[in-house]
């Protein structure tokens, strides 16, 4: 059942429908994660705009988890070959 919920970034709230209570809590996890790096990035650029700070936040959070899905492919990769050289194995010990 879909939940409506508000979460408070950079001083805005923002109204959102949550599909489950797990969403609701990562949006609210979410929201808590930025306003943290918010308020990091507040402190080491002083001056900087709201939406420079905001802009500054998605980069990073998009190269960490560009970063993570490499990570992931790479891990599914391997899980395909040790895989498959299990089968290789199991096979000729068959045999």
């Amino acid at each position: 059942m879909d939940q409506k919920i508000s979460v408070k970034i950079a001083g805005r709230i923002f109204n959102l429908t949550a599909s489950t209570p797990e969403a609701e809590q990562l949006y609210r996890e979410a929201a808590e994660t930025i306003n943290k790096r918010f308020a990091a990035y507040t402190r080491s650029h002083p001056g900087k705009n709201v939406s420079d700070l905001l802009s500054m936040i998605a980069l990073n959070e998009t190269v960490l988890r560009l970063g993570l899905q490499k990570d992931l492919d790479s891990h599914k990769q391997d899980e395909k070959a040790l895989a498959s050289e299990l089968e290789r194995y199991l096979n000729d010990s068959q045999a």
